[in-house]
């Protein structure tokens, strides 16, 4: 549990620092990922788990 919630610390830190020093860059990715069709994010968001997990087995494996 204590490594879930360090994980979920550092999610919030790095979403921290993109709109604390390019808010510009934020809210240009947001309208860019409002005009993109959906199978294409969710191909997008499955392929960052799947390196998620295998970067956190790699990690504590």
């Amino acid at each position: 549990m204590n490594d879930l919630l360090v994980g979920l610390g550092l999610v919030l830190v790095v979403e921290g620092l993109l709109w604390a020093a390019f808010p510009s860059a934020g809210r240009y990715m947001l309208e860019v990922a409002t005009q993109t069709p959906e199978p294409s994010l969710r191909i997008g968001g499955a392929v960052a788990m799947v390196l998620g997990v295998a970067v956190v087995w790699l990690v504590r494996g």
